[in-house]
């Protein structure tokens, strides 16, 4: 079946609507929260021992740790992938 003149695609459609960045960023959060979230489950490690190590609150690890809270610091991420063991990696593509 050609799809091809069934409609623009998903990306066209959030660039038309003008929230692609936003859509992007909010993914991009989303899969680093449940990967640290994964990683601390593998490494046996509770929030209060990676707020420990981090020297921050509970609190800041709950940020931290929601997909939703996209206003985490690139140097709190560094820090707590390196704890587990990770890196970070940014590209501009």
């Amino acid at each position: 079946m050609n799809n091809s003149a069934i409609g623009s695609s998903f990306e066209s459609f959030l660039e038309e609507e003008d929230i692609k960045e936003d859509v992007e960023t909010n993914a991009v959060k989303r899969v680093i929260a449940l990967q640290m979230q994964e990683n601390l489950r593998r490494e046996n490690l509770t929030k209060t021992e990676l707020a420990v190590r981090l020297e921050t609150s509970c609190a800041a690890i709950d940020r931290l740790l929601d997909p939703y809270n996209e206003s985490i610091t690139l140097l709190t991420l560094k820090k707590a992938a390196s704890i587990m063991g990770k890196k970070i990696k940014f590209e501009l593509v």
